[in-house]
């Protein structure tokens, strides 16, 4: 009686496990999990990639002081381009700001603020000057700040340049980039009723459009406590 009854349970378990393993298969073929990429976001198929760096990559081809470098953090961030597509770019900055320029950008693709690019200085060879004729918007370089031997905000991950040229820096006759012109009618360009800068204000940043003894229409900047 007791070995029937053993005989019994032993195929009611191996039913069980061979159910168990059907219903499973079935239910495998039935769902889609998505693909993701390294921030755990469904990619778009559609996104055009002007950047995909990795830390060490973008910060090739220039030497920067190690109490710099261990601040700095490679951010990924997605906007539309003047094609009105969805695109994905880099932006090397501070690790203390890279928060809030995640939720900046995050408002910027929101209100589909126009930007032709993002991409880090490596791909220019670190040069400044060809990264505004570019109309590349960028943030860390170490370098100084034009005319002086002062380090420039940007060398601490501590700016960003965006559109330069639609946004230029200009004093007195000096225009940079050299064929910019600033317009606020046309699209891409940042004015003090922007809601780019009110985006950047209210994270403690402030904007070169509103200096006195130059205007800097690209520029934002912040200084830590």
């Amino acid at each position: 009686m007791i070995t029937r009854f053993k005989r019994y349970l032993t195929i009611l378990l191996l039913f069980y496990s061979f159910a168990t393993i059907a219903f499973a298969q079935v239910d495998s073929q039935l769902i889609e999990y998505p693909a993701r990429n390294s921030d755990n976001q469904i990619p778009n198929d559609n996104l055009i990639i002007d950047s995909e760096y990795n830390l060490l990559e973008a910060l090739e081809g220039i030497s920067v002081p190690y109490s710099i470098r261990k601040n700095l953090e490679l951010v990924t961030v997605t906007y539309y381009g003047f094609d009105d597509k969805l695109h994905q770019g880099q932006l090397i900055v501070h690790k203390n700001v890279a928060p809030e320029i995640k939720e900046i950008f995050d408002e910027i693709r929101k209100i589909k603020f126009p930007i032709e690019k993002v991409i880090p200085l490596a791909r220019y060879n670190w040069s400044d000057d060809e990264s505004m004729k570019d109309n590349n918007t960028s943030a860390f370089n170490h370098r100084y700040i034009s005319g002086t031997r002062i380090l420039s905000m940007h060398a601490k991950g501590l700016a960003i340049d965006i559109n330069p040229e639609q946004n230029p820096y200009i004093k007195n006759d000096v225009i940079s980039p050299p064929d910019a012109e600033y317009n606020p009618e046309i699209k891409g360009t940042i004015t003090a009723n922007s809601k780019i800068v009110k985006l950047f204000k209210s994270k403690g940043w402030t904007w070169g459009g509103n200096w006195t003894s130059l205007k800097d229409y690209q520029h934002f900047q912040k200084e830590l406590d």
